[in-house]
């Protein structure tokens, strides 16, 4: 009988114990930000226009003004590259803050 509770309340204490544990965890990821962090909005900023000109591609304006792809549509977010007309505005040159 004595075995079983003594089973019993070391069985109880670990419970406690990890419960505890897992508050703690808990609390702590909340109070450094760690687990819920958020992918920070960048915005872009343009510091040089390209007028499209009828022919135009994504890939061709990548090429003439050396940017990677990824680049070009992060200073570009509203750009739908199968839609690109003569005379659009587009960013060649910017930063991301």
């Amino acid at each position: 009988m004595a075995n079983s509770n003594s089973k019993a309340a070391m069985l109880i204490n670990l419970t406690l114990l990890l419960s505890l544990l897992l508050i703690f965890n808990m609390a702590e990821s909340k109070f450094f930000g760690i687990g819920h962090l958020k992918a920070k909005k960048l915005t872009p900023t343009c510091l040089s226009i390209y007028g499209a000109e009828e022919g135009d591609t994504c890939f061709s304006i990548t090429q003439a003004f050396n940017l990677t792809s990824d680049f070009f549509n992060q200073i570009n977010p509203n750009l739908d590259c199968d839609q690109i007309f003569a005379g659009q505005w587009l960013c060649v040159d910017g930063f991301l803050s």
